[in-house]
C-alpha cells in the first residue's frame, strides 16, 4: 500500500528521489526492515499478552518419561507464530506491488496454513485438548491448498506454454527465447503429474517444518537461512539478464516475490530474537505450518520445486528420521513382539539431545549445515 502511494506521488508530483521505490531490491530491503521491526516491537507486546492470558506450552503425557525431558519449557508462551504472520503480512502489504498475482498467491498460502495451525494451537492450548486439530482436518487443509494452487497455475494465462514445466538441476533443455517466453529449462510434467507433485510438496514441506520445531530457535533460524537462499533464486528467475546468465527459466513478474521472501527471512530473524535459547516464546503450529507453506509456495511459483530436497535437507532429514523410527518400531513389534528403535528419540534433533549434546549446540550446528546447503543449492543452480 505504501509502495502504491509513493508510486502515485512520484507520477503526480515527480519529487526527486522517489524513483528509487520502483526498484525491487530497494523495496525488498525496506520490507525486510519493516518485518524485523514488527517482529521485535510487536512481538514483545504479543508475548506479554500471551503470558498474561496463560497461553503456554504444555508437555505431552509420557514425554518426561523419555530420555529427554522438556519439563522446564512448560508454560512458555506459545502461538507466537502470530508474530511471524503479522510481520510477513504487514511488510508485504506495505512494500510489495499488490497488483502482482504472485505476491497474493504466496501471501494467501502462508495465511491459509497459518490459520490451520492457529486452529490446532487454539484447540490444544486454549481449549486444553492435547490432541489438537484432527489429523485428517489438518491434512485436508494442506491438500486443498496444494490442489487449489496447482490448478490455478495450470490455467493461468501468464504461464502459457510452461504451465507444468519445472526446473531440473543439472539439466538444460531447448533454446530460450526471452521475447516469446518459450523456454524448457527442465521437464514438462503434464497435469496428471503436476497436481500430485505440487500437492505433495506443499503438504510435505509444511509438515517437515512442523516436525523440526522442537528446539529453541531451530525452526526459525533454519527457515531464515532457507529464505535467504530463496531470495537469490527468486531474484534470478525474475531478472532477464541473470536468468540468461545462469541458463535458468525467466518468469516475468516473479521478481516481486523478492519483497515477500525478504519479509519472510526478516520475520524469522525477528522472531528468533525471542525464540533463541532460552526461548521466551514458541511459534507453535501457527508459525511452523505457515513457514512451511511459504517456503514451498515460493519454490513452486518460481518452478524450483526439485531444488527443495537440497535447500530444505534439514527439514527432509528430520522427517525421514520420524518415518524410519515409526516404521521400524511397528515392524519390530510385529516381528519380535516388542517395538525397537533406530534412534534414541525422533525427530533427529532429539536423538542428539539424548546423546547429551546441548540443545544450543545442536541448533547452531543445524544452522551451519543449512547455510552450507543453501550455498550448494545456489551452486547447483549456477552450473546448469
Amino acid at each position: 500500500m505504501l509502495y502504491h502511494l509513493l508510486s502515485w506521488l512520484e507520477q503526480t508530483f515527480q519529487p526527486p528521489g522517489f524513483q528509487v521505490f520502483e526498484f525491487t531490491t530497494v523495496r525488498a530491503s525496506l520490507a525486510a526492515g519493516t518485518a524485523l521491526l514488527i517482529g521485535l516491537f510487536a512481538g514483545k507486546k504479543i508475548i506479554r499478552w500471551l503470558a498474561h492470558q496463560q497461553i503456554g506450552e504444555t508437555i505431552r503425557e509420557g514425554e518426561d518419561a523419555g530420555v529427554v525431558s522438556h519439563a522446564h519449557k512448560a508454560g512458555t508462551p506459545t502461538m507466537g507464530g502470530v508474530i511471524i504472520l503479522l510481520a510477513i503480512a504487514g511488510a508485504t502489504l506495505l512494500w510489495a506491488d499488490l497488483t502482482n498475482v504472485y505476491v497474493w498467491l504466496a501471501l494467501i498460502s502462508t495465511l491459509w496454513m497459518g490459520a490451520v495451525g492457529f486452529a490446532d494451537d487454539y484447540i490444544k492450548v486454549v481449549r486444553k485438548n492435547k490432541k489438537g486439530l484432527a489429523g485428517k482436518v489438518k491434512l485436508a487443509g494442506q491438500i486443498s491448498l496444494g490442489i487449489a494452487l496447482s490448478v490455478f497455475l495450470m490455467n493461468w494465462n501468464a504461464l502459457e506454454g510452461i504451465h507444468t514445466v519445472t526446473s531440473m538441476p543439472f539439466l538444460t533443455n531447448g533454446i530460450v527465447d526471452y521475447d516469446f517466453l518459450t523456454p524448457l529449462f527442465g521437464i514438462e510434467l503434464g497435469w496428471l503429474v503436476y497436481i500430485p507433485i505440487i500437492t505433495f510438496v506443499l503438504t510435505g514441506v509444511s509438515n517437515a517444518v512442523n516436525l523440526t520445531d522442537g528446539l529453541d530457535g531451530l525452526t526459525a533460524g533454519t527457515a531464515a537461512f532457507v529464505s535467504l537462499g530463496l531470495i537469490v533464486m527468486i531474484y534470478i528467475t525474475g531478472n532477464t539478464i541473470l536468468a540468461e546468465f545462469v541458463n535458468d527459466l525467466y518468469l516475468p513478474g516473479t521478481g516481486e516475490l523478492t519483497v515477500f521472501a525478504a519479509a519472510l527471512a526478516a520475520a524469522c530473524f525477528g522472531f528468533l530474537w525471542y525464540n533463541g535459547f532460552p526461548a521466551q516464546v514458541f511459534m507453535g503450529d501457527t508459525g511452523s505450518l505457515a513457514l512451511g507453506a511459504a517456503i514451498a509456495t515460493l519454490a513452486i511459483l518460481v518452478k524450483k520445486e526439485l531444488y527443495l530436497p537440497v535447500l530444505c535437507a534439514i527439514f527432509v532429514i528430520e522427517t525421514v528420521s520420524v518415518i524410519i523410527q515409526t516404521g521400524y518400531f511397528k515392524y519390530s513389534r510385529k516381528k519380535y513382539g516388542e517395538g525397537r528403535r533406530v534412534f534414541l528419540m525422533a525427530p533427529l534433533h532429539h536423538h542428539y539431545e539424548a546423546l547429551g549434546v546441548h540443545e544450543n549446540k545442536i541448533v547452531v550446528r543445524f544452522w551451519i549445515v543449512t547455510a552450507l546447503l543453501v550455498t550448494l543449492t545456489l551452486f547447483l543452480l549456477r552450473i546448469r
